[in-house]
């Protein structure tokens, strides 16, 4: 049952079957007993070199899987430190906030309802993923029989106060003092942004915030929680323009996620806005190391490079961008999904940093959102496209012989680049699919190419 659950990142299931309450507790020993591991292997000494944070999301069985949860971290020996109903970069904050050894989010992200699961994290909240111990957590879990009695402790405690103070490092003076004032349409998607957004930004005088979807915790999701997929963006984008807002915001269901709309309610790419946000970050910082994940538009590197910052691509998933932030001392990063990393957040990702930076950066920016990401509109993009096959390894040495002349690397799946276009082809983790990312001068240029490659890849399919 436990390998149902089990993914590349975390854990992620439908509730209850596969899983459920008894499968929490074992997963909650299973992770207690490599955090208390790591813990004595780092030297960690005292009280705080038992403490783990846990925290839930607003699906309906999150309480009682939380509560399993830390019945099995106890079981191991951890002390349990409860925050409560939080977004998941709450639990990054928190688990260098108090420096414990660890903390998990109780949370589903992105899919539907009758999902849930686990996000862990490790001391200074690095991540946890297959490779990188998430393997032995479910090894662990699986020699777990119930039987333990919880011998660590448990408490609660409330950081909203502080994680709001440490949001607001980026966000605008003039905003916070109401100097000057934006307005802002923010799509919640029912999760956890509908928590945090009143919290931690809803007494700012300058910003003027329009609601959509705040309502959580009623195990209703007016559309999919996944702002990737453009029909979700359907009401923010139509926010935009009806109330003449600035910019539009929507949240993946646990807020580690965000989807920016411009002022006409287009959608602006991840990649796009990385290059935007990039260009202030190394204003702040020259010489700045930016990070990138390689599906990226070259216009990112471009203009990272022409601000005078160094470019990093990285592998696609947020173990591989967080690991290449830190190995880089990347100040900002940046990844297609609409994953945002910030050195001053540990690191870690967060949907409120985000939002803040790209609300702070368009208030100092003379023009508008649609203006401001022009410059990092140069080419073409493909979007995503799946394509089944049994022989992904075969495949892609198949798209690599095709093109001798082609600059290429393996860095993930493989990347062929001609100079006047170029892509990427991944392999899933789990399932006969290759995915396909083409970029190219112009339209005609990428449709002409995505026909030629296409054929080495096998069916293309809807995931």
């Amino acid at each position: 049952m436990l390998n149902k659950v089990f993914k590349a990142y975390d854990v992620r299931a439908t509730v209850p079957d596969p899983l459920n309450e008894t499968v929490a507790r074992r997963i909650g020993f299973g992770a207690g007993r490599l955090l208390l591991d790591e813990a004595v292997a780092a030297g960690r000494t005292g009280e705080a070199a038992r403490r783990v944070v846990v925290g839930r999301d607003m699906r309906p069985h999150s309480p009682e899987l939380v509560e399993a949860l830390k019945a099995g971290l106890r079981a191991a020996g951890a002390d349990v430190i409860d925050v409560g109903l939080v977004d998941t970069p709450f639990i990054y904050f928190a688990v260098n906030h108090i420096d414990a050894i660890g903390g998990i989010q109780t949370t589903a992200s992105h899919n539907p309802i009758q999902y849930n699961g686990f996000k862990f994290s490790r001391m200074q909240a690095k991540p946890i993923g297959m490779g990188t111990g998430l393997e032995l957590i479910q090894s662990y879990a699986e020699e777990d029989d119930g039987s333990g009695e919880p011998v660590g402790g448990e408490s609660s405690m409330d950081l909203w106060a502080e994680y709001r103070t440490h949001v607001h490092q980026f966000l605008h003076p003039d905003l916070i003092s109401g100097a000057r004032t934006m307005k802002v349409v923010i799509d919640a998607s029912n999760g956890m942004a509908g928590t945090f957004m009143p919290k931690v930004f809803g007494d700012v005088p300058g910003l003027e915030m329009i609601e959509i979807n705040y309502e959580n915790g009623k195990g209703v999701f007016v559309h999919e929680p996944n702002p990737l997929v453009e029909a979700n963006l359907q009401q923010v984008r139509d926010g935009v323009v009806k109330e003449q807002a600035e910019v539009g915001i929507c949240f993946d269901g646990d807020a580690d996620r965000c989807m920016v709309v411009d002022e006409q309610g287009t959608p602006v790419g991840c990649d796009l806005l990385t290059a935007w946000l990039a260009a202030r970050f190394i204003e702040d910082e020259p010489g700045a190391s930016i990070v990138f994940d390689l599906r990226s538009s070259h216009s990112v590197s471009e203009i990272i490079k022409e601000n005078g910052g160094v470019p990093h691509r990285s592998r696609v998933g947020h173990v591989f961008m967080k690991g290449k932030a830190r190995d880089t001392n990347a100040v900002f990063g940046g990844e297609l999904s609409g994953h945002f990393y910030f050195r001053d957040n540990f690191f870690a990702d967060s949907g409120a940093m985000a939002f803040a930076a790209v609300v702070s950066s368009l208030l100092d920016f003379d023009g508008s959102m649609s203006e401001a990401i022009q410059p990092a509109r140069r080419y073409v993009q493909s979007g995503e496209i799946n394509f089944k096959n049994e022989d992904k390894q075969g495949a892609m040495a198949a798209l690599v012989a095709a093109y001798p002349d082609a600059k290429t690397d393996d860095l993930d799946g493989v990347t062929v680049d001609m100079g006047s276009w170029w892509c990427n082809v991944r392999p899933s983790n789990t399932e006969p699919f290759l995915r396909l990312n083409l970029e190219g001068p112009d339209a005609a240029t990428v449709q002409q190419k995505v026909d030629e490659v296409s054929p080495h890849l096998g069916e293309e399919v809807d995931e």
